[in-house]
């Protein structure tokens, strides 16, 4: 049985918001896209997010996340000197996008990383796959059990460069998923997207993606372009929002695929960035390990748990909307299975938060023990089922 524990009230969070106007999300020249609040998790705005486009360079991204967790286990290094083969030395880059690899030149698994996300080097994302993996076919599995463990339901890749194929293709929404899961993943390699320049074997290449200089928010992450799917990109975006100790640095994820030329791809991206920030604000609930309540537990050394979050919980809304909520129009509440019984451990799912805005629901959140409660003595455990027992009689 479900049972609500408390209701929650959120209005003395209203006070800091600042009024800003809703706006209508903009209409993008491009064949289709989205935005997604990283910070929260909530889609602010989205045309064709699941139609099936060739990828391009944008194929990289999920290069990266499997290199990526290679290197987290230790299956390789970042220093390692990578053997740079026949099929890795011939693999040519559309626009340039090489790093001019030469045979017998030592490179290392760094450099091979802001190579392929830096200049977009096919040569480099080949030498990674090859170097993690032993083969592509082994690398390309790899990445479409990723694509199945992340849940991206339109994407499917034929190979670790983006090079043009009927089997290699994603979806707006499929890679906002991606680029979200390589920042809360693998934040220690955020700051290779932001690298501008890149220079291997006396060639300096620039970063194709515009909007590294055009908005100095914008601090990543991808750009890809073919002659069939036009020019697209996922970018990044973090600015400060709040103040004080609940000020946050709020993240905005867009996902741009088939404008008609790099210059429109870096205006239309700029337009929904704005968009996201203008029309929507993003406010932190509960912090991680706040306590939102202590229920009974049962057959337990202790009689009560604490439960409550184990991440930040931030929710979004149009910023108008919020600005207009009054009293408990913004709420919170658990639910969570009863009853509860010993062993509990920390970190365990005890149930749920919900929260609701003007009457919608806009977030779903586990509430898990905040500690660990252990098996009680005996006696304890045969009082506790004798109760337990008479109370399902009585109800």
């Amino acid at each position: 049985m479900l049972r609500h524990l408390r209701a929650l009230s959120l209005t003395s969070l209203l006070c800091a918001l600042a009024p800003v106007a809703a706006q209508p999300a903009p209409m993008l020249a491009a064949r289709a896209w989205v935005l997604v609040d990283a910070t929260s998790g909530a889609r602010l705005a989205a045309f064709e997010p699941t139609a099936r486009l060739e990828p391009a360079s944008l194929t990289k991204l999920m290069t990266a996340y499997v290199v990526f967790t290679a290197l987290n286990e230790n299956r390789i290094a970042l220093t390692d000197d990578v053997t740079v083969s026949p099929v890795a030395f011939a693999t040519p880059g559309k626009l340039g996008a090489r790093m001019y690899l030469e045979p017998g030149r030592a490179v290392t698994v760094d450099q091979l990383l802001r190579g392929m996300l830096t200049a977009s080097a096919s040569d480099a994302a080949v030498a990674l796959a090859e170097h993690s993996a032993g083969s592509i076919d082994i690398f390309v599995a790899r990445m479409n059990a990723e694509v199945r463990r992340l849940g991206m339901a339109n994407t499917h890749f034929a190979n670790a460069t983006g090079h043009s194929d009927a089997q290699n293709y994603s979806s707006a929404e499929d890679l906002a998923i991606l680029a979200r899961r390589l920042l809360t993943d693998f934040p220690q390699h955020a700051p290779l997207f932001a690298q501008r320049e890149f220079a291997y074997n006396d060639v300096l290449q620039a970063n194709r993606n515009r909007l590294l200089w055009t908005d100095s928010h914008v601090d990543g992450m991808k750009t890809g372009q073919l002659s069939a799917s036009g020019w697209s990109v996922v970018a990044t975006a973090a600015r400060a929002q709040g103040g004080g100790d609940r000020a946050f640095q709020r993240r905005l994820i867009a996902v741009v695929l088939g404008a008609n030329s790099d210059a429109a791809r870096t205006q239309e991206t700029l337009r929904l960035l704005n968009h996201g920030y203008a029309a929507f604000d993003t406010v932190q609930l509960y912090r991680r390990g706040d306590v939102l309540a202590t229920p009974a537990v049962w057959k337990g050394d202790r009689g009560i748990v604490a439960v409550g979050v184990d991440q930040d919980v931030y929710v979004t809304v149009p910023a108008s909307e919020l600005h207009n909520l009054k009293g408990e129009a913004l709420k919170s509440w658990i639910e969570r299975a009863d009853p509860l019984i010993a062993p509990l451990q920390r970190g365990e799912a005890v149930g749920r938060m919900m929260i609701s805005a003007g009457g919608r629901q806009v977030a779903e959140v586990p509430v898990v023990a905040l500690e660990r409660i252990d098996s009680g003595g005996l006696l304890r455990r045969a009082y506790d089922a004798i109760v337990l027992r008479w109370r399902k009689r009585r109800d």
